[in-house]
């Protein structure tokens, strides 16, 4: 007995969340369709953030390179100098 009088009252937070439920349905499908596509849209999308590492990574990557044969071009030119 102690559990059908228990069940039948209703916690505010679960008729709050009912109500928030059904205004969901009150939209129309054209709104929920383009609601549900930006969501989509902003998960697929690559973010700035993430090209801006790319781009980085990159520019460091060329410097490290143009770094490397420029010291090794320089020391052989200062050998070259240094034998006359």
């Amino acid at each position: 007995m102690g559990k059908k009088d228990a069940s039948s009252v209703k916690l505010p937070v679960d008729q709050y969340r009912k109500q928030i439920g059904k205004q969901d349905y009150k939209k129309t499908k054209p709104a929920l369709r383009a609601t549900r596509l930006k969501a989509e849209a902003k998960r697929s999308a690559p973010g700035i953030r993430d090209m801006i590492l790319v781009i980085v990574a990159v520019l460091v990557f060329l410097l490290g390179v143009y770094a490397f044969f420029y010291l090794n071009l320089s020391t052989e030119l200062d050998l070259d100098v240094d034998m006359d």
